[in-house]
């Protein structure tokens, strides 16, 4: 008998624009700069600037972003706005004193200077309409006049609370009203002053005092966010885009191309689709720690004939590869407006609250995306001064082979995105489910040998897979029959990222364009707005 998705989430329908988002405030947000005139851009970074204020534990402006815009008969372009490491940078020391790789928290070093400032205004610069102050006003009444706390941050704010600068979490419950007056005056600053209202300011100087030597004024002062082209594959029919080094999003383009000419079942409840899908992943990916890095060529990367090779490694059986030689802190966001601008937009602080350090003066908690460096001498993505580690945040936008857009998606979940994005991808383009089914469905993640979300791709390569308790149980018993090492995840898992959707369904005869969109039941305050 076919396997009942659960759907726990309505349908969000809208006529002239959407806006999805982890936060209901947030999302509000975005959707009334759209109210007021302002275009998908406006409401991104409204979106994104509430985030900053109400979802610390997963972004922040101490973090970094990565976004694509699509307009309608263009080419999507990206935005890469990711900080780089001081010029204190030194990989040697940490070598020195015994370091395999990168500290996780607590130290200085992992920090790279935050490049989620200079996004929000580059997008805001290139595609906005409405004042910089006003798209900021909701964020700065939610820091200075307080919002309220979600299950959420009130669960994640107990890792925090006892340490410098988490006294604003303390005793934090579900609805407990938060204040953070540090964040209002630096976003009143940026929308005063530009980029010098943050990283010449108050925060600024902060970061460069706290640092003791990891960075200097200069650092701050080099613009961190730049447009590059997207990059972009052709599976199921339609043109599949994201984010160009030092993204991982290269992977989801590969996964796609890969499972797309592969003989899936109609049916997604049949084990056979989730063991090709796994596959896919594994196949695409397995490599990822030796060539991903921020100058890396990935378009070579996604050459035909190198992807050919690994779809035709793909058997009937789990693959056991080889390498060449915790829950993450991270937001993803979808714009459509009304003339068909969109944006697919994934801020983040790495980690769960980054690297548990603050800036005192403002609280603003930095980011820990320094993880993503090596400690291998001569390395490409070695801790370097100036260098820019690879990246784990992978926005995608779909068009059609003429240039439309018709979704934007993304979602959280440190290495895991890209493999989120394989199976929405699947569920939407070759098994035609409209986005609140495919973003609810059971989900599988990989798993390498440490049980870290962002070592994946360590020492023995996605070694297990990890499917949420809800899955057809078909794929259970038919996964391991595959040989694959299946642990099981809570239903609707955290650890299973949080994944939002718009699908812009094509206009005929027959109907207008309708938007349809879908946030994740996976954090109960996620919401789609549409308009």
């Amino acid at each position: 008998m076919k396997h009942a998705v659960h759907v726990p989430v309505p349908v969000r329908l809208g006529r002239r624009a959407m806006v999805t988002a982890v936060d209901q405030l947030a999302s509000a947000a975005g959707i009334t700069s759209l109210h007021k005139g302002g275009s998908a851009a406006d409401a991104a970074v409204a979106t994104s600037a509430v985030l900053s204020v109400t979802t610390q534990h997963l972004c922040g402006m101490g973090g970094d972003l990565l976004a694509l815009v699509a307009e309608p008969g263009s080419d999507p372009a990206a935005l890469v706005a990711a900080g780089r490491a001081g010029s204190g940078a030194d990989s040697g020391r940490l070598r020195a004193e015994g370091a395999v790789v990168m500290p996780f928290r607590n130290d200085i070093r992992s920090v790279p200077v935050p490049g989620c400032v200079d996004g929000w205004l580059a997008l805001h610069e290139r595609f906005g309409r409405l004042p910089l102050a006003e798209v900021l006003a909701p964020a700065v009444a939610y820091a200075r006049d307080g919002f309220p706390a979600s299950p959420l941050l009130a669960d994640r704010a107990r890792l925090i609370a006892d340490l410098p600068g988490g006294e604003p979490y303390r005793g934090v419950e579900a609805g407990t009203i938060v204040r953070r007056p540090g964040v209002a005056r630096t976003l009143e600053s940026i929308a005063r002053d530009g980029r010098d209202g943050f990283y010449r300011g108050e925060f600024g100087r902060g970061l460069v005092e706290l640092g003791r030597g990891e960075f200097t004024p200069d650092d701050l002062a080099r613009p961190h966010a730049e447009w590059r082209a997207a990059i972009g594959i052709e599976a199921w029919g339609h043109r599949i885009w994201s984010v160009p080094a030092p993204s991982q999003g290269y992977l989801t383009l590969a996964g796609a191309w890969i499972a797309s000419g592969l003989d899936l079942p109609d049916d997604p409840d049949d084990p056979q689709w989730a063991h090709l899908l796994i596959e896919a992943a594994k196949q695409a990916g397995y490599d990822r720690e030796e060539l991903l890095h921020a100058d890396a060529d990935v378009t070579a990367m996604l050459d035909e004939s190198r992807l050919s090779a690994r779809r035709a490694a793909i058997g009937d059986r789990s693959s056991a590869l080889e390498a060449p030689a915790a829950p993450g802190g991270t937001i993803h966001l979808n714009v459509v407006d009304g003339d068909g601008l969109t944006i697919s937009c994934t801020q983040s602080n790495a980690a769960g609250f980054g690297a548990h350090i603050v800036e005192p003066g403002t609280g603003i908690f930095l980011q820990n995306r320094g993880l993503g460096f090596n400690l291998r001498d001569g390395h490409a993505a070695e801790y370097a001064p100036g260098r820019r580690p690879p990246h784990t945040l992978s926005p995608a936008i779909v068009t059609t082979t003429t240039g439309r857009p018709v979704i934007a998606l993304g979602t959280m979940g440190a290495d895991s995105q890209p493999q989120i994005l394989l199976q929405l991808l699947a569920r939407m383009l070759a098994a035609g489910q409209p986005p609140e089914v495919a973003v609810a469905a059971p989900r599988w993640i990989l798993a390498g040998d440490e049980d870290a979300s962002f070592a994946v791709w360590r020492g023995r390569p996605a070694s297990r897979v990890k499917v949420e308790a809800n899955a057809p149980p078909a794929w259970i018993e038919g996964l391991r029959d595959r040989g694959h090492v299946v642990e099981l995840l809570d239903e609707f898992a955290y650890d299973a990222g949080h994944a939002h959707a718009i699908v812009v369904t094509e206009p005929d005869a027959a109907a207008d364009t309708t938007l349809r969109g879908a946030s994740d039941p996976r954090v109960a305050t996620a919401d789609a707005i549409g308009w």
